[in-house]
Order: C-alpha cells, then sequence, then structure tokens
C-alpha cells in the first residue's frame, strides 16, 4: 500500500509539472479554426465555380495544385521570418494577407488571375499553420500532446465542416461567399490579440538545416500528413464535382463533404487520446490508412444512396484526419522542444507537397477514368501510406 501511495504522489507530482498552457494553445486553436471555415468554404467553392465557366477538371486540379506550390514555399520560409518579426506579428500580417486575397477571388474573375491569388492566399494560410502548430506544440506537455493536438484537429475540422455547410446556404453566386471567408479570416486575429504577450519563442541558436533534416527524421509522420494532404486538398476541391458527376445536387454534395467534416470533429479527440495510451503510434496510423484504403474503394458503390454514403463519409473522413492528428502528435513525441519550429514547418512542407500533388492527380485520374477515377486516386495514396507505415512498424518490432 505504502508503495502504491508513493506512486500516486509522483503521479500527481508529474500532472501538476505537466500542465498545458491554455492560454497560449487557446490563442493559436481559436485563431486556426477560423481558417478552418474559410478553406471548408473556399475550396469547394472555387471548383465549383470554375466548372461552371467550363474549366477542365485538370485544369482544376492545376489551379488547386498552385496552393501546395505556395504552400511549400510559405513552409521552407516562415520560421526564418518568423524569428524577424516574432510569431505574432508573423500571424497578423498573414491573416490581412488571406484575407485581402479571399476578396481577390471575387474582384478578378480572369483565370489566369486566379493563379498569383493562390499563391498569396496559400502562402498566408500556410504561415498561420506553421506557427499555430508550433505554438500548441511548445504549450502541450508529452503527457499531454495527444490531447491537446486532438482538441486542435477536433476545432479545426469543425471549421472545415462549418465552410461547406456554409457553401451549400449561401451558394456560389455574388460577393457573399467571397466576404463571409474573409471576415472569419479577420475574426481569426482576436484571440491572437488576447494571447499577444503568451507567443513563443524560436530558438535563435537552432543548427542550420534542421528544416530539410527533419523531412526524412521521422518518415512515418512526415510521410502521413503527406498523404493526407493530398486526400484532403485533392478531395475537398474536387468532391463537389465528383458529387455532380455521380448525380447528386450542388448543395448535396457540399453537404457530404460537411458529413466528412463532422467525423474530423467527433473523432479526434479520442483519437488523440488514444495515441497518447498506444506504445507505438506507427500501428494507429496504420489503421488510420487501412480506414482510408477500404473506405474509397467502397465510394463507387455508394453513389445510389446519398444517406449510406454519408454514414461512410462520416466515419471515414474521422479516422483518416487520424493521420494528421497521430501523425503530428508521433512527430512532437520524438524530438526537443528547441527542435519544434523547424520541425513543424517540415511536416507542413510535406502536407504542401501533398496539396501539390493531389489536386492535379485525382483531377487527371477523372478526366481519364471518369468519376471513378476520383476513388481510385485516392485508393493508392492510402495503399501507398499504408506499405510505408506498416514497413516501418515491422522493421522497429524486429529490430
Amino acid at each position: 500500500m505504502e508503495r502504491s501511495t508513493a506512486d500516486d504522489i509522483v503521479a500527481e507530482a508529474e500532472a501538476e509539472l505537466e500542465s498545458v498552457n491554455w492560454l497560449s494553445a487557446a490563442a493559436a486553436i481559436a485563431s486556426i479554426s477560423a481558417v478552418g471555415i474559410a478553406l471548408g468554404l473556399g475550396l469547394p467553392l472555387l471548383s465549383v465555380i470554375l466548372e461552371r465557366r467550363g474549366v477542365s477538371s485538370s485544369m482544376i486540379g492545376l489551379n488547386a495544385a498552385v496552393a501546395g506550390a505556395a504552400s511549400l514555399a510559405a513552409a521552407a520560409l516562415i520560421t526564418p521570418i518568423a524569428i524577424r518579426l516574432s510569431v505574432r506579428l508573423t500571424m497578423l500580417i498573414a491573416i490581412v494577407l488571406a484575407s485581402l486575397s479571399s476578396v481577390g477571388f471575387y474582384v478578378f474573375t480572369e483565370f489566369w488571375m486566379w493563379f498569383p491569388l493562390r499563391l498569396v492566399f496559400h502562402f498566408a494560410i500556410t504561415a498561420l499553420f506553421v506557427l499555430s502548430e508550433f505554438w500548441i506544440n511548445a504549450a502541450a506537455p508529452p503527457g499531454k500532446r495527444g490531447l491537446v493536438l486532438g482538441i486542435y484537429a477536433t476545432v479545426l475540422s469543425l471549421g472545415f465542416a462549418l465552410g461547406p455547410w456554409i457553401f451549400s446556404q449561401v451558394g456560389s453566386q455574388g460577393f457573399l461567399p467571397f466576404g463571409i471567408g474573409a471576415g472569419v479570416i479577420l475574426v481569426s486575429a482576436i484571440p491572437l490579440f488576447l494571447a499577444w504577450n503568451s507567443q513563443p519563442v524560436i530558438a535563435k541558436d537552432r543548427r542550420q538545416g534542421n528544416f530539410w533534416r527533419y523531412l526524412f527524421a521521422v518518415p512515418t509522420a512526415t510521410g502521413a500528413v503527406l498523404i493526407f494532404g493530398a486526400v484532403e486538398a485533392g478531395g475537398f476541391t474536387l468532391f463537389p464535382v465528383y458529387g455532380e458527376r455521380v448525380g447528386f445536387s450542388e448543395a448535396a454534395a457540399a453537404q457530404l463533404l460537411t458529413a466528412v467534416g463532422i467525423g474530423n470533429v467527433l473523432m479526434q479527440i479520442p483519437i488523440g487520446l488514444m495515441s497518447d495510451r498506444v506504445s507505438d503510434r506507427r500501428s494507429l496510423l496504420s489503421i488510420c490508412a487501412g480506414v482510408g484504403l477500404i473506405g474509397t474503394l467502397c465510394l463507387p458503390m455508394l453513389a445510389e444512396d446519398w444517406w449510406l454514403m454519408a454514414c461512410v463519409l462520416f466515419l471515414w473522413g474521422g479516422v483518416v484526419a487520424g493521420l494528421y492528428t497521430v501523425g503530428l502528435a508521433h512527430l512532437g513525441s520524438r524530438l526537443p522542444a528547441a527542435d519544434l519550429a523547424d520541425a513543424n514547418a517540415a511536416f507542413i512542407f510535406c502536407y504542401s507537397l501533398g496539396m501539390l500533388v493531389g489536386p492535379q492527380v485525382i483531377g487527371s485520374a477523372m478526366d481519364l477514368f471518369g468519376p471513378s477515377g476520383f476513388a481510385w486516386s485516392l485508393a493508392l495514396f492510402f495503399a501507398i501510406y499504408l506499405a510505408l507505415a506498416l514497413g516501418r512498424l515491422f522493421a522497429a518490432k524486429s529490430a
């Protein structure tokens, strides 16, 4: 009994030491949630407008892939910029640029203009993602990282779920959807001001080259987010097109995306808690990839029943989003706090690389194979990552 009591005292002391800086975490989470709403609204909105103007799926995918190129550049450059300007000021500038460029999509109707607008918008959005995740990781102690990141992913997913729902309500005509997107981005500055003095500090004595090293230091984590980026960007961008081609209305297709988002919202905290308790997070990442693979292979068989597809996408979306949540927790658990800024930048770099590849691959597959190309290309992404995750897991167990 005395040993048990002593263990309890030690556990309570460790829990006290591992308290979360909730002010910092809440500011970063609340700020990025508004960005999630704008992305959830903007990605299908822009695709539907381009489809209505007669732009091909491959060109829509190419335009969306520019977002990935912008994000790649931002992920590599944003840490040095934040060191010079501070985390909070860099985030504030990014909020303003993202809001202005979102209005620009309404003002400039020429298709070629949407390429530089995508560059500016997604550079700014990526800056917000990199710095908010660094802020959250810095505020979360190791023993609670999965929980805090689960909360972060839940709030972000709520934003992604609200975005398509707003789109289904306001449609794609006129200024209103663009104005809503710009407005919610500007609102994200409010929590940033509330925690202005709680920003994390990036270590100025960090070793040069850390960013590139972390692309390969934890391949199961960076591979997970690369695949998730491809699936999310390609799926959100082209699902409205896919939905309309298999017989759903514009609003019905947008509501199916909302089902994906609701699954994300409800499942990220349980997945985050589970990731804090498993002995090897790679096993959980393998399960997420396996569910993603099976779910996408089932899509063509569900096209005749909206409700059945909505239920499957609800489960599929929640589990697949675990690739991001668990991957980020896995990355943070393997690295010292001083390296988290560069590590998170590398993580987002891989996410952005997925955003670059995913829309182009999925759009080209739909042009070549029709609507079925949407599911087949998604399944290919999941199969590649599942092979990587299982290979790393088995190699670790045999070592």
